[in-house]
């Protein structure tokens, strides 16, 4: 695990708490609230039936089917785990398919994890999900710079911020330098113990904080393939694979990361992490993006998740100012060198340092001709509707 290899790349103790946040006002308490039985109903209602049964067997089909029948007892099992601030131990294993993505197929590095966990669980934590968003959004909780799993946010939304701070800062002749951050593996690198203790620092009560811990604790997983089953392995970090509540847990433990940034802009999007500052003196701009990627780089070591610096990369936008001949580089604590490059994909959109997005319509082109191609070599199989339903959905999927 991406957490495991952290530890063992840097002296932090595993019980290390991050670095302390800024002063702030004391948040609202936050309580769990009981959970209703039509609220239940509605989400088994609603539930594909075609996905995949956990591990527990209990397949969507038949919860969806008999949700009239199920809703209220089911209810007073989500109720009960709030009372005891337990959960069982049957909705924290997970099954684990490995997706080839291709390459070599004994290279485990070749495949995607696919974790599939029980569905009675999901249904939980969507109730749970839905008390602690509303709470979070309702006191302002989240970094204006934070737009990942929130309502009214997205990878639109995040882009178009960043773009309009660059082209502002481009309209005024400046300078533009960014730093686009990799975490290997963040999600299954989070720290249980210090995100309770964010928990706690966002008015949690001790009840809530209790269920929290139980719902960390015991986790398992199994990798299913061809039909076989692993033996159960512990999970003792991250934030579950496939869960409703991991997203929403991983904005929390990084939100404060935004407060770090000083002199420089930061915008966050899950995992997705860019950094970014501007000026008229190129020099400035760079020293000062640098002193805010050093202490981005320190608050992600409190939060002990671990840079990618291969993958972490530098870009400098510039359209009529005069190009540089050499760029200072831009470094990792540990000394490493970032890579400057002229295009990268940041949230399904290709950046072109001049901002032409000429890369991305090339990108686009390419993905329309493969598919049309495709439905132009088995137009013989389709009917006339079905190609008319083919053709929208290649369009909507761009």
């Amino acid at each position: 695990m991406a957490g495991h290899a952290f530890h063992l790349a840097t002296p932090t103790p595993v019980n290390s708490t991050a670095p302390p946040t800024a002063t702030r006002p004391s948040l609202p308490h936050f309580s769990f609230s009981k959970i209703h039985s039509a609220d239940v109903l509605k989400e088994l209602q609603n539930l594909d039936p075609y996905k995949s049964a956990g591990l527990d067997n209990l397949d969507p089909f038949f919860l969806k089917l008999s949700a009239e029948i199920v809703a209220t007892p089911i209810t007073s099992l989500f109720n009960l785990s709030f009372v005891s601030s337990e959960i069982p131990k049957d909705w924290k294993a997970a099954a684990v398919i490995p997706l080839f993505k291709g390459g070599d197929t004994l290279d485990p590095n070749c495949y995607r994890p696919i974790s599939i966990l029980p569905c009675l669980s999901k249904v939980f934590e969507s109730q749970v999900n839905k008390q602690i968003t509303d709470h979070f959004e309702s006191h302002h909780t989240f970094s204006a710079m934070q737009s990942g799993f929130r309502a009214g946010h997205g990878c639109t939304s995040a882009t178009l911020k960043v773009l309009n701070d660059i082209l502002t800062a481009i309209d005024k002749k400046h300078y533009c330098a960014a730093v686009f951050i990799d975490l290997a593996k963040a999600f299954d690198s989070v720290n249980h113990h210090i995100l309770i203790g964010r928990l706690d620092s966002l008015g949690f009560s001790n009840d809530c904080l209790a269920w929290f811990t139980n719902y960390f604790s015991d986790r398992v997983q199994c990798v299913k393939s061809e039909g076989l089953l692993s033996g159960p392995l512990a999970v003792s970090m991250g934030v579950p694979q496939g869960s409703i509540l991991g997203p929403t847990l991983f904005s929390v433990y990084i939100n404060e990361v935004a407060l770090a940034a000083g002199d420089s802009l930061i915008h966050l999007y899950a995992d997705d992490t860019i950094l970014y500052t501007s000026g008229p003196s190129l020099d400035t701009v760079l020293t000062t993006l640098q002193a805010s990627f050093n202490a981005i780089q320190l608050s992600f070591c409190g939060l002990q998740l671990l840079l990618n610096t291969s993958k972490t990369k530098c870009m400098l936008f510039n359209r009529s100012l005069p190009a540089p001949t050499r760029l200072s580089n831009i470094t990792t604590l540990d000394g490493s060198d970032l890579e400057y490059v002229d295009n990268y994909k940041y949230l399904g959109v290709w950046l072109d340092c001049k901002l032409s997005f000429q890369t991305h319509i090339k990108h686009l082109q390419s993905k329309v001709k493969s598919r049309i191609g495709f439905l132009f070599r088995n137009k013989a199989s389709f009917t006339h509707a079905a190609k008319h339903t083919l053709v929208n959905l290649t369009i909507l999927s761009i």
